[in-house]
């Protein structure tokens, strides 16, 4: 879900209004809420919270954030954005939308799976039958376990389909819950994937839809030149008044 804050007129604090619009039962319905708005330097900046309010990066919420942003004129095919990692590049090729990721430089062996960090933590365990796995199950024990109780962590599924393609499903902090793609996990599984000698790029299948992650793996086992590649479709745009008489 994204608001387009152009005036900066939107006075309630952001974490209440991700909390209240991505509710399910009592809101809209969202994993999490995207604020777009002008930025100084770049050509816009989108602030990020999950559903329970927390922030971080998302990199599908990203990619929708730039379809968005042409549709309001603010950018043509390429553009600069500022995120909650810093600085980001992207560029739209038809209903394909290609975001410029940070690079990676460490993937650590953990808990019977992989640990990285790309803009959001995540942790990456590969598994057969994993149309059959409880994630939600699954996803939780692993995110609240003592490695990564404190901070939370992003728990990816995967599974090898064929020819540098994975299956993946994820369950995400912030939700709390399996949610149908995630950009940012994605990644974090080629990049895993990369290191056990598949090559770029990578295809991702998930619950939500076909993404695919380029990359550059460097001789000391880091990754630059990250991007994270899809499709972006609108599926709906209406208004919302709150409390105090505003419009969203």
């Amino acid at each position: 879900m994204i608001i387009h804050n152009n005036e900066e007129w939107l006075t309630l604090p952001l974490s209440q209004l991700a909390k209240k619009l991505c509710a399910r039962k009592f809101g809209i319905g969202a994993d999490g809420l995207i604020v777009l708005r002008n930025h100084s330097e770049y050509d816009f900046e989108i602030v990020y919270f999950n559903a329970d309010g927390s922030q971080s990066l998302c990199g599908n919420g990203s990619r929708c954030a730039m379809h968005l942003a042409q549709r309001l004129g603010m950018i043509e095919q390429k553009g600069k954005f500022l995120a909650a990692d810093g600085f980001h590049y992207g560029h739209i090729k038809k209903d394909d939308i290609c975001i410029k990721m940070h690079d990676v430089h460490t993937i650590k062996r953990v808990a019977g799976g992989y640990f990285t960090h790309n803009g959001s933590p995540h942790y990456v365990k590969f598994v057969d039958n994993l149309a059959q796995l409880v994630v939600l199950q699954a996803g939780s024990a692993i995110r609240n376990s003592p490695p990564f109780q404190q901070e939370g962590t992003n728990v990816n599924f995967a599974q090898y389909q064929e020819e540098n393609m994975f299956f993946v499903r994820t369950y995400e902090r912030g939700v709390e819950d399996e949610t149908l793609s995630c950009g940012t996990g994605a990644a974090a599984v080629a990049l895993v994937a990369a290191q056990q000698g598949y090559q770029s790029p990578i295809n991702i299948n998930t619950r939500g839809g076909k993404l695919k992650v380029h990359f550059e793996r460097m001789p000391d086992n880091s990754f630059q030149e990250v991007y994270l590649e899809g499709p972006v479709e609108m599926v709906f745009q209406g208004t919302y008044e709150h409390e105090l008489g505003k419009v969203l």
